[in-house]
């Protein structure tokens, strides 16, 4: 009698199993697409040298110091959000594996 009463509950509600595995694709597109970001984004961004000219000797103005500085910074911001999502990302793609389990 037990038994006949366990197999009428379904211990996991129908959206939940329909909907998790896509979620779950979606994350990992998602942490797939902002690894690349941060790839692209690490690979265009100048290094900081010590702004001295190599021939010469002198260092460089104001205005050469700073006239990349715009585009460094928003690869910089670009890539910390990136890293920001990622991280989220993963956290809440491990996260839905312990609210329902993959062979559940």
């Amino acid at each position: 009698m037990f038994s006949m009463l366990l197999e009428n509950i379904n211990p996991v509600p129908e959206w939940v199993s329909n909907s998790f595995p896509i979620i779950r694709i979606v994350l990992f597109a998602i942490v797939g697409l902002a690894a690349l970001l941060i790839i692209v984004t690490t690979l265009f961004q100048t290094e900081e040298a010590n702004n001295t000219d190599a021939i010469l000797g002198q260092q460089d103005s104001y205005y050469s110091k700073n006239k990349g500085s715009s585009r460094n910074e928003k690869l910089k911001k670009i890539t910390i959000i990136a890293s920001i999502i990622a991280v989220v990302c993963v956290v809440l793609y491990f996260v839905s594996f312990l609210i329902y389990p993959a062979g559940a």
